[in-house]
């Protein structure tokens, strides 16, 4: 299996970065990758993706939903994967810690997927991240 991993540091209390995350079908808000993200119930979701040029639809469920703490997640169908949000408070805010790992079967297709996917979930991450801190930056202007 591949791990991804990503950390960034927001500005906020785990607790209101915890309330936006756990929000799963608002993840459609935060990139630009995600078209859109239907509730199945059970706290399962089908996701709508776009990337690389092509359009991917698969379900997860939360497998763990630990506020203000952990966030995570396992693929139902598709690629087999599973991601965890870390959530800790640091000074100034929460450092928030992804970790994303996923298995492709052929070895010959996984090394050429880890070169396209590092990046972008890299990009995703970092955009998911920024969006979540500009709408926690709006909700304490008010």
């Amino acid at each position: 299996m591949a791990t991804i991993q990503h950390s960034e540091i927001l500005s906020a209390t785990p607790a209101s970065v915890f309330s936006l995350l756990s929000h799963v079908e608002d993840f459609a808000d935060y990139s630009d990758l995600v078209q859109r993200i239907e509730s199945l119930g059970n706290d399962r979701y089908r996701w709508y993706v776009r990337a690389v040029g092509m359009d991917w639809t698969f379900d997860v469920e939360v497998t763990e939903k630990k506020a203000p703490e952990v966030l995570a997640w396992k693929s139902l169908n598709g690629v087999k994967n599973q991601g965890r949000y870390q959530l800790h408070p640091v000074p100034g805010g929460t450092e928030v810690s992804l970790s994303l790992t996923y298995e492709i079967r052929n070895r010959f297709v996984e090394k050429a997927v880890n070169k396209a996917v590092n990046p972008l979930v890299g990009k995703v991450s970092r955009q998911i991240l920024e969006r979540v801190q500009a709408r926690l930056d709006i909700e304490n202007e008010r």
